[in-house]
């Protein structure tokens, strides 16, 4: 199986600014021996892998690893991921807010993603931020950043 997964970057405006992020999408088959090695190829600070949620009611369920080892919770990635899956599922270059509800290994996550005139922010815990998606041409293009099997 072919997975989808989107470099990021996090907490700012511009292309290979802020904190990268890689984001790995239906990762369910996944075991943690193969995440981890996605995660060292990918060699950033984290990386994300999203699955279905284990309760319907919920958008995602998420692992975040770091080349080391598997986290809890790390606020880059969580906020890169909702804003993320918010994106995809929202129509491009509308306006919209969502709520993006994330099982992390640390709890339950909910994360407000608001897009308004082309400016994405969040807010997770009342603290607020942006994030730009990197090579945005060719994931709008392409559908997907590119994929592994």
């Amino acid at each position: 199986m072919a997975h989808t997964f989107h470099t990021l970057d996090v907490f700012t405006t511009r292309r290979f600014g802020g904190n990268p992020l890689a984001v790995v999408l239906d990762a369910d088959g996944l075991t943690t021996a193969e995440m981890q090695t996605v995660t060292r190829e990918f060699n950033l600070s984290e990386t994300v892998f999203v699955m279905k949620p284990e309760d319907a009611g919920h958008t995602a369920r998420i692992r975040i690893f770091l080349p080391g080892g598997e986290i809890p919770f790390a606020g880059h990635p969580t906020a890169g991921t909702a804003i993320l899956l918010a994106e995809l599922k929202n129509k491009p270059g509308c306006s919209f807010e969502t709520l993006i509800t994330l099982e992390e290994n640390a709890g339950l996550v909910p994360v407000k993603v608001t897009r308004i005139d082309g400016c994405l922010t969040r807010d997770v815990h009342g603290s607020s931020g942006s994030l730009r998606r990197r090579f945005a041409a060719s994931v709008q293009a392409n559908g997907g950043a590119g994929a592994f099997s």
